[in-house]
């Protein structure tokens, strides 16, 4: 894909630092980490490499290195492909199903106020829901294994947590003897999901706040008392929570090509930046609810980076977890008796370490083939090797 013509790093570049003095009554340390990463990734600041192809030989210009922070809009892809083609193994020969459960928008308050806990709790009340369904012998009667990623943002880049569940459509039988398959074009009830969702996760919310997990502050402190927050809740059980249930698709190949749009995305992509002129910031969103309509929404900067700052994640938190037979405690033993089941075999160490490496090399401009990193410099040596500016010359 072809460089966007404008970039978060630009913007930050550009105004980055006006922005974080104007916004010290709310922001701090980890924003401005996060900030910095982006503006300095794949510039000089960072050091570089060259590269030469070990094939005809062709050296690369200096290659400047990627910041490797996780919300930068640059160096997901690299992380996409690693993870990509290390489930290579692990992809059944069957269709899959994509399921996204989402939270209603009056808890968003609260999210924010609250990160870890709720993005925990929506991890963990999508998995059970999920886990109790589909054993229930009235729809599917099987254990599953499924994978889900975290996203937390719109496409106005406001709170929207929600998760995306990509489920093999089918699960071992209850008594591990064969492969329940899900028939036709229907996987599980989605009213079912809904409501057993909903049941799940005011529940755990509620036992949150009993143990004392949740933090009130600012317009939130009244809820800090149990009548407030039990009437807060309330509302909660009249609404229909969202859960988004797609017919199964694809097989396995289909999957890695469909799990690159979900598994490694950050709030806003460069490529949906259309303009920064007058301290405003232009950008492409797709309206939902009105067909998939491409617009254009323009936000002041402040605006736009307090938007996107939203949406970085707790330290150290997990966005995509393996569930069910797929979980790293039952992987080894469960996934060998799905192939068996389905009559097929998992590809062996030798395929998956090819696909690996033809996803994971760069390829040569000139005969692609695979390139190599022959020399490594730091930020200091790359200014060494500078040509000097043309005032130092002239001097």
């Amino acid at each position: 894909m072809d460089r966007p013509p404008l970039e978060v790093a630009d913007l930050v570049r550009a105004a980055g630092d006006a922005f974080i003095e104007r916004s010290r009554r709310w922001i701090t340390w980890k924003h401005v980490k996060v900030l910095l990463a982006i503006a300095r990734c794949r510039t000089a600041a960072l050091g570089g490499h060259f590269d030469e192809c070990i094939r005809c030989g062709h050296r690369t210009t200096i290659s400047y290195n990627s910041c490797r922070n996780r919300h930068c809009p640059k160096c997901q892809a690299g992380a996409r492909d690693r993870w990509i083609a290390a489930r290579r193994q692990e992809l059944l020969p069957t269709p899959y199903v994509h399921v996204v459960f989402t939270l209603p928008r009056h808890l968003a308050p609260l999210v924010l106020q609250n990160k870890k806990v709720i993005y925990d709790l929506l991890f963990r009340t999508s998995a059970e829901t999920l886990f109790e369904v589909a054993r229930d012998p009235k729809h599917l009667g099987a254990e599953i294994g499924f994978f889900s990623v975290l996203h937390t943002w719109s496409q106005k880049l406001e709170t929207h947590p929600h998760v995306h569940c990509v489920v093999p459509a089918g699960g071992l039988s209850l008594d591990h003897i064969h492969w329940v398959p899900a028939p036709g074009q229907y996987f599980l009830p989605r009213e079912v999901l809904r409501k057993v969702f909903r049941g799940k996760f005011v529940d755990a919310l509620k036992q949150a706040f009993r143990d004392g997990q949740l933090h009130f502050h600012g317009n939130l402190t009244l809820l800090a008392q149990p009548k407030i927050f039990a009437a807060w809740l309330r509302p909660l059980y009249r609404k229909d929570w969202i859960v988004y249930l797609k017919p199964p698709f694809g097989g396995p190949q289909f999957v890695l090509q469909y799990l690159g749009r979900y598994t490694h995305r950050v709030a806003i992509s460069n490529h949906r930046l259309v303009s920064f002129a007058d301290g405003k910031v232009t950008f492409r969103w797709r309206d939902s609810a009105h067909n998939n309509e491409q617009k254009l929404l323009t936000l002041s900067l402040d605006e736009f980076l307090r938007r996107f700052l939203l949406h970085l994640l707790p330290e150290g938190f997990v966005r995509i977890r393996n569930f069910g037979f797929l979980a790293n405690r039952r992987r080894g033993t469960a996934l060998p008796l799905c192939f068996q089941l389905l009559g097929s075999a998992p590809q062996t160490e030798q395929e998956i370490s090819s696909a690996n490496d033809t996803n994971l090399l760069r390829l040569c401009p000139k005969c692609g083939g695979p390139m190599r990193v022959i020399e490594r410099l730091a930020a200091a040596e790359i200014q060494l090797r500078s040509p000097p500016a043309p005032d130092a010359v002239a001097a």
